[in-house]
């Protein structure tokens, strides 16, 4: 059975969609609540399955909720009135939304799409995706090592390369910054279109590519002269974003 949370601050909303989901939805338990403060709460605690999400709220938005989760392995639908907040949702993420008053149809193919889905299936990086992308004025990357916070310019880092638990930040200006840190954990600092994962040790900023060297799985040279190796399940993905015959 499917433990599904409502979270809205508007009683009719609320009662509306739980009305739907109650009616055309089969196997399910469905909690609905009005705070997104106590909803933080209800999510860490009872860990449900699904979870709707108004984004305009007076306690706090629906992004400053999920910004403060602990608890992130739930499938995320954002229920909206206004189409500028859900669109700004989508496009930076693989999160789904639903314009309010919801539409049945609507709902009946979100909610197959999550039947379909692994529960959480990189929910965490998706989430960090979008709160990275909700203000796309800001280039600002945080980074914590060497006892103080490093506020990046996301065109200043050139790539990064794992060393074990260790990973190395390289910039424009040659520094390096070694965090204390997996490359997995770092990833969710570096969820912007122009960063891909060419390889298990290797990050990449796709806008400071300068050479590709062809071979077994290929190489690149980057624009401070050093070399990331290419993975070869990586290789069409990194094809289509280098516009690479």
């Amino acid at each position: 059975m499917l433990q599904i949370l409502l979270v809205d601050d508007e009683k009719d909303a609320l009662e509306a969609l739980e009305w739907k989901l109650n009616n055309y939805i089969d196997n399910i338990e469905v909690t609905t609540c009005n705070s997104p403060i106590e909803a933080i709460d209800i999510i860490n605690n009872d860990k449900p399955d699904v979870v709707f999400l108004d984004i305009q709220m007076p306690e706090m938005d629906g992004f400053t909720m999920i910004e403060k989760l602990e608890y992130k392995d739930f499938n995320l639908i954002f229920t909206t009135a206004h189409d500028e907040f859900a669109l700004k949702a989508i496009k930076v993420s693989a999160i789904d939304y639903l314009l309010k008053p919801v539409d049945k149809d609507e709902l009946l193919a979100s909610m197959e799409k999550i039947k379909k889905s692994k529960k959480g299936d990189l929910l965490e990086n998706k989430l960090q995706f979008l709160l990275n992308n909700i203000n796309d004025s800001n280039d600002k990357i945080n980074i914590s090592a060497d006892g103080k916070v490093y506020l990046l310019e996301r065109d200043d880092v050139v790539m990064l390369k794992s060393d074990k638990s260790y990973t190395t930040i390289y910039l424009k200006s040659e520094q390096q910054i070694v965090v204390s840190k997996t490359l997995k954990e770092v990833e969710k600092k570096f969820l912007f279109t122009q960063f891909f994962r060419v390889h298990n040790s290797y990050l990449i900023n796709l806008n400071h590519v300068k050479e590709y060297l062809k071979g077994l799985g290929g190489e690149l040279i980057m624009t401070n002269g050093l070399t990331a190796s290419i993975s070869r399940n990586r290789k069409a993905e990194l094809f289509k974003k280098l516009y690479l015959d």
